[in-house]
């Protein structure tokens, strides 16, 4: 089978973009899985932390699902869904859209560049879930807000919320992040336990100052990831819920791929978050793949110039997490 596909990333996040609105594949889920095992091997030539299928869809300008590296296929990808966002929109003319996810239908745009001449796309982050049951976090309660779990840490409180995808949030002083900490945890809730059966994102998050936060996160299905979007965004909505910051106003959210900027909004108790970032293609590819032998060769490979502007920007936010932890 030859697949045509683009690598990309959004905020060092990176993925396998493969169009089924314009190609005529046809995938089982199997092969999905294994696709996403095959080609996101970092062993091999592509290497990425998933795959991201854009698909038509019956009542949205497409549909996005997304295969982690692991095989395990994920609700919602924040980053991931810049680069669906900047793809439909560039396919179809647009500079605003809905996708269809597996949760929800959700609004994207185009927005001026984050940085000089960076890709720059605006996705919605929702819906926002805090029952325990939707992550699912097996507590005998209904929320988890700011609070101790003494079976994972005596000193670090904790925040669960789903957005869709199931987050766990600390906020954390430099030292915190500086040890093992986070990797030791984050390993136990998803390896086989009872706390969280079906595993989660655990991000340490640092305030910087003013409207700036660094959010480190260990992903479900893939382990430390440069960005993971839902988790900075959802961590910039438990810094807004504990008045580190405030609704309404842009948060410069910091990571080792870079930077985005999210925007929470509050109506009427329910929550939205605004997560804006780059949408940064690498190349082009076509490639050769056969899935019984689970192998597959490269046909041809086109690399773009946009990861060069890019690394200007994460070199200043680099230098940013330096001055300030």
């Amino acid at each position: 089978m030859q697949i045509d596909l683009i690598k990309g990333h959004g905020s060092g996040n990176d993925f396998l973009l493969i169009d089924e609105i314009s190609n005529d594949y046809v995938f089982t889920e199997e092969e999905r899985a294994n696709l996403a095992k095959l080609l996101c091997n970092r062993d091999t030539e592509l290497g990425a932390d998933g795959i991201l299928f854009v698909m038509k869809s019956s009542h949205a300008a497409g549909r996005m699902r997304v295969f982690n590296s692991d095989g395990s296929e994920a609700s919602m990808c924040g980053n991931g869904l810049r680069l669906v966002a900047r793809y439909i929109c560039e396919l179809r003319g647009l500079d605003e859209a809905v996708i269809e996810t597996m949760k929800a239908n959700l609004k994207v745009s185009k927005q001026d560049d984050i940085y000089p001449q960076v890709h720059t796309y605006q996705v919605e982050i929702s819906p926002v879930l805090f029952e325990l049951k939707a992550l699912p976090l097996n507590l005998n309660k209904p929320t988890l807000f700011n609070e101790k779990i003494k079976e994972l840490s005596e000193e670090l409180r904790f925040t669960a919320l789903a957005v869709p995808n199931p987050h766990l949030i600390s906020i954390v002083e430099t030292e915190q992040l500086e040890n093992n900490l986070q990797k030791q945890l984050s390993e136990k809730v998803n390896g086989p336990n009872h706390l969280f059966p079906d595993g989660v994102n655990v991000s340490f998050v640092k305030p910087l100052g003013k409207d700036s936060i660094y959010v480190r996160t260990f992903e479900r299905g893939v382990g430390f990831t440069n960005a993971c979007g839902t988790a900075m965004s959802a961590s910039s909505l438990v810094t807004c819920l504990t008045e580190l910051n405030e609704y309404e106003k842009v948060i410069d959210v910091y990571n080792n791929g870079g930077k985005v900027q999210c925007v929470v909004h509050k109506l009427d108790g329910t929550y939205t978050i605004d997560l804006i970032g780059n949408a940064t293609y690498l190349y082009r590819a076509s490639i050769q793949v056969n899935l019984g032998e689970k192998t597959f060769s490269n046909l041809s490979r086109t690399n773009l110039s946009e990861q060069a502007t890019y690394e200007k920007l994460q070199e200043d936010a680099q230098e940013m997490i330096k001055q300030s932890l």
